[in-house]
């Protein structure tokens, strides 16, 4: 549309400077060349007896076409200038090769044989109602128009009839020139306006012309962005949307924009978008076009909403019922904390103290006390009780991989890393993260559990972009940690950081009165599980388990019961002798 008003104003000043009909529709067509690299325009006139055409301007037509078609007559089907002035309408062709118009005196192979592939034609209208002529444009290639493209033809047309109609009526070119200057400043005007209007706006807002590509940007898309709108859009739309885009988002992205503009309705896309501070934020994108009165879209109008918040929120919703489905799937290996012991009711007074704070646990003792299961306690206890609860074993898991398990990798961080992938610290966020064995692990991995446990913060495999978690760090460990900070083994500093507040669970030794009850809830357990009913059990087998020493501690003593109630035939309880030596 700038391009035309230019046009317009350069063939008015040319007029009013007194140049020539044939060198103001000359400067035409070379203003409507360079528009586009495979123009080539062209102005007929019609003659006195109005039966036939002859070419005025053109520069870049080739000479041997001009002769061709020098003079032309009208008619219903003589090519696309012949046609147009006769039906006093465009007509557009899009293919020459195949189009019936260019049947006459052998035209279809006189143009193709100087290069010409497609013909559209605007016929120049006078208000009277007379044809002065035609405008036209050629192409080297077989073509059909955009709505740009007829905006342009019909505006060059427009053009080229004021000049013809020129000489006419000097009041006419006054008032054009006037009517002209008010266009201009108006267009200017409107455009300020439609500028603060959508600055003004506390939303991030993009106009697109209809093939996608950026025209304005809002003062809140430049300034999340931290471009100006030139820097938005240099380089190719595809170029911006991968610059711009989540790398794992942008295949996605280019297919729902290519199918989004092709439909041509309202359409939406959400995707993650690159701020000036270089951390990506989920956006949801409205697309609408603007349409003329023929439904044709001059430009596409698009808001984007942060939606970060609701993103996150999904995320955790996700990890949440991942973390139940894990909890129900141990829930059947779990035991209650069962006892009345002296040494037990201590730790459960000091579980009943740290619970309801964000302090972090230390849990010591020897393997199979039944530390996680502390560790649950305080979890349950605690305000963060209703959202995740997220196990990890440290020393089960192999040193290359504990890095990725904890705190997850980027697509392509290392070999087989075929997508991105959360870590436990990612899917806790918001709840409890229990560090078991913490003792074993690597050096490194010690290193970015302080900087967790220090700043709240950590990145994935991979990737350089620091995530913040709201999490609470329960640890446990049967080394003795003390003596690992001694050999070097362990970090001294981050000993310091989990151990705020220690809970040394005691040995089944030092829980000897708690026996007899736990035995009594594990036989009544397994023998539920095994459709089997013992009512009693031997006071032998008691005593053997009470002066037993019980190296693996609790766990042991499930082994044991278990296996009693799988063999037993009775209802009296009993173990063997030999599995206790």
């Amino acid at each position: 549309m700038q391009s035309l008003l230019s046009a317009q104003r350069r063939t008015l000043e040319m007029i009013a400077d007194g140049a020539s009909l044939s060198d103001i529709l000359e400067e035409l067509c070379r203003t409507i060349d360079a528009q586009q690299p495979h123009i080539i325009s062209t102005v007929l006139l019609m003659d006195a007896n109005g039966r036939q055409l002859w070419p005025a301007a053109g520069p870049r037509v080739p000479n041997g076409w001009t002769r061709v078609i020098t003079p032309l007559r009208i008619g219903p089907r003589v090519g696309s200038c012949g046609t147009a002035a006769f039906l006093r309408r465009t007509v557009i062709v899009s293919d020459i090769a195949s189009d019936p118009l260019f049947d006459v005196a052998d035209y279809r192979n006189l143009a193709m044989s100087h290069g010409l592939r497609a013909a559209w034609s605007q016929p120049l209208i006078s208000k009277d109602g007379d044809v002065l002529g035609t405008f036209a444009m050629y192409y080297t290639e077989p073509r059909s128009p955009s709505p740009g493209d007829l905006q342009l033809i019909e505006g060059a047309g427009h053009v080229a009839l004021i000049a013809i109609q020129s000489d006419r009526s000097q009041t006419a070119l006054q008032r054009a020139y006037q009517e002209l200057k008010q266009s201009e400043e108006k267009l200017r005007r409107d455009e300020r306006e439609l500028r603060q209007l959508i600055d003004f706006l506390p939303q991030h807002i993009l106009v697109k012309d209809a093939d996608g590509s950026l025209l304005q940007a809002n003062q809140m898309m430049l300034n999340y962005m931290g471009r100006t709108l030139k820097e938005m859009q240099g380089g190719g739309t595809d170029e911006r949307v991968k610059r711009d885009s989540h790398p794992d988002d942008l295949e996605r992205v280019r297919s729902e924009r290519r199918r989004g503009f092709s439909n041509g309705v309202p359409f939406e896309i959400e995707k993650r978008m690159l701020g000036k501070d270089g951390r990506y934020r989920w956006f949801l994108f409205r697309y609408n076009p603007l349409l003329t009165e023929e439904g044709h879209i001059t430009k596409w109008f698009a808001t984007a909403t942060d939606i970060e918040d609701r993103k996150q929120a999904e995320e955790r919703m996700r990890n949440e019922n991942l973390a139940l489905r894990e909890e129900i799937d141990r829930s059947s290996m779990s035991e209650e904390i069962v006892g009345s012991s002296e040494a037990l009711r201590r730790v459960l007074t000091q579980v009943t103290k740290v619970a309801a704070t964000d302090s972090t646990v230390l849990i010591f003792g020897e393997t199979g006390t039944g530390k996680e299961l502390i560790a649950r306690a305080i979890h349950k206890r605690s305000k963060r009780s209703m959202r995740a609860f997220i196990t990890v074993n440290c020393a089960a898991i192999p040193p290359s991989l504990i890095a990725s398990e904890l705190f997850g990798h980027e697509k392509g961080a290392f070999t087989g890393a075929m997508q991105r992938r959360l870590g436990r610290f990612e899917s806790a966020d918001g709840g409890t993260i229990f560090l078991d064995e913490v003792g074993e692990l690597p050096a490194e991995t010690q290193l970015a559990l302080l900087r967790v446990l220090q700043e709240r913060e950590f990145e994935r495999v991979g990737s350089n972009q620091p995530i913040s978690v709201d999490i609470r760090v329960l640890a446990a460990t049967n080394r003795d940690l003390k003596v690992a900070v001694a050999e070097g083994t362990f970090r001294q500093d981050l000993f310091y950081r989990l151990n705020v507040f220690p809970i040394e669970m005691p040995s089944l030794r030092e829980r000897v009165d708690d026996i007899p009850l736990l035995v009594e809830y594990l036989i009544d357990r397994y023998a539920k599980a095994a459709g089997k009913k013992i009512r009693n059990m031997q006071r032998k087998t008691l005593d053997l388990f009470q002066t037993y020493d019980w190296p693996g501690n609790d766990r042991e003593l499930q082994n044991v019961v278990e296996r009693a109630v799988i063999l037993s035939d009775g209802e009296t309880f009993s173990v063997d002798e030999s599995w206790l030596k």
